[in-house]
């Protein structure tokens, strides 16, 4: 099994240990994975900044193709920092609302599942930057591809915590929510390892 899914698993294992212990309800668990997002959505900035050689091919903007230089790069990046960073700012909102962390332990432990998910999420970055660097990978689907994945995740949760209580729910869903995460994770790796291959065709 690859780091990055190691990762993954690593840190919705402790997640849900730290859930079981505490007796967390299922909808608090809104709150760490609202932070993986963030994580996400970070590493999805950089890992656009961080292109060298790319396609804006079929990716517009006001009615006109992408520039495929760093005037471009930089825009997409700054527009899906902006965009990414109000939805999230919004969910926010409602976590505090809905789900308010009160007390200097809950932070301590948000903080412990926010650390496992930037350790697995480098683990990712890394292994994304890693075929970037050697295929010409589209920038617009590398803007696209951080909601694709954090959607599942949210509306596993969501439901979750709608459904029921308990640890038997606690479980499936953090099994379902994990699935999603690593069937995401291995999406993202073959688009970048196929964007990869025909770059050394093209180039053959």
């Amino acid at each position: 099994m690859r780091p990055s899914a190691l990762g993954l698993l690593a840190s919705n294992a402790l997640t849900l240990l730290l859930a079981l212990a505490f007796d967390w309800e299922t909808g608090w668990l809104i709150w760490p994975y609202w932070i993986q997002s963030v994580v996400i959505g970070f590493y999805a900035r950089h890992r656009m900044l961080a292109l060298h050689d790319f396609t804006t091919e079929g990716f517009t903007s006001n009615g006109r193709r992408v520039s495929e230089d760093e005037a471009g790069k930089r825009s997409t990046a700054n527009f899906f920092a902006l965009h990414y960073g109000f939805f999230h700012a919004g969910y926010l909102a409602f976590l505090c609302a809905q789900h308010p962390v009160g007390s200097p332990r809950d932070i301590a432990l948000l903080a412990l599942c926010g650390l496992s998910f930037v350790y697995s999420q480098r683990q990712t970055y890394a292994a994304q930057h890693a075929a970037d660097v050697r295929g010409k990978p589209s920038l617009g689907a590398l803007m696209l591809l951080p909601y694709l994945r954090i959607l599942p995740m949210h509306l596993i949760i969501l439901v979750g915590g709608t459904t029921g209580t308990g640890a038997a729910v606690m479980v499936v869903f953090t099994a379902l929510k994990t699935a999603s995460d690593l069937a995401m994770d291995s999406l993202d790796r073959r688009l970048a390892e196929r964007a990869a291959e025909r770059a050394r065709a093209d180039a053959g």
